[in-house]
């Protein structure tokens, strides 16, 4: 029923509109466990930018400055940040083939793809390219092809990386499931952790994507994402619409 409702209310001319929908639950281990749904229907088990959005709602609720929020990529930790900032620790970014995952046992630094992209996984997989010009790059193209080629077994993310200096990147990035999407905090980690593998850049890095900048850290703890949040709206369904759904 998840991916039924995640499909139909993320259409922007009959529904709402949204590149993912998180329903949030009880959890015995954290303040509220979230469950992700891309704009296709299908699951994913992790969404940085929403993790950091709703770590903000529940610490703006119950007035506390740190929140842990379950999911299926593990429990993360939120904090305030200040200035309406929030602070995600992503958690340990997975490296391994059999990990991201990969069909085949292969180095992930480069995988035997044209333009040689890095794999990195963040609860969910993300296949990096490096190229000069991020802006000049076909996403509508290229992120579809990439994103169910056979070297990926459950699809992947795609991101598309310029390198600016040591401390900042532009990244542009077609998200699985969503396809072109205005930021991706997961993606935005995964460049990141892509980049330092490379020697491109130092460890903390500003991140600029279409939708706006994100600050990276990749330290001992995790991978810790920082960037603002704000709260847009209230809304309810009606029960027509609600109906509706149950009825297609």
């Amino acid at each position: 029923m998840g991916s039924i409702v995640a499909e139909t209310l993320s259409d922007r001319r009959f529904g709402i509109g949204y590149d993912q929908l998180v329903l949030i639950e009880e959890s015995d281990v954290a303040h509220a466990r979230l469950v992700f749904f891309n704009s296709d229907g299908s699951p994913s088990a992790t969404c940085g930018n929403a993790t950091r959005c709703l770590g903000r709602y529940f610490m703006d609720q119950e007035n506390v400055p740190m929140v842990q929020l379950e999911t299926d990529g593990g429990i993360l930790d939120c904090h305030d940040a200040g200035n309406g900032w929030s602070r995600v620790n992503m958690g340990i970014p997975l490296l391994d083939w059999h990990e991201i995952p990969l069909a085949e046992e292969m180095n992930t630094l480069e995988l035997p793809i044209e333009g040689n992209p890095c794999a990195v996984g963040m609860g969910n997989p993300h296949c990096v390219f490096f190229v000069g010009n991020a802006e000049a790059v076909d996403l509508a193209d290229i992120g579809p092809r990439i994103e169910h080629h056979p070297l990926f077994p459950k699809r992947t993310n795609v991101e598309f990386v310029s390198i600016r200096s040591q401390s900042e990147i532009r990244v542009r990035i077609w998200e699985r499931g969503a396809g072109i999407t205005l930021a991706s905090g997961s993606g935005t980690c995964a460049a990141v952790i892509a980049s330092i593998r490379r020697g491109l850049t130092s460890s903390k890095v500003e991140v600029q994507a279409d939708g706006g900048c994100l600050n990276i850290e990749w330290s001992d703890d995790g991978v810790l994402m920082t960037g603002p949040t704000s709260h847009v709206f209230n809304g309810t369904l009606s029960r027509e619409f609600q109906e509706n759904i149950l009825a297609s």
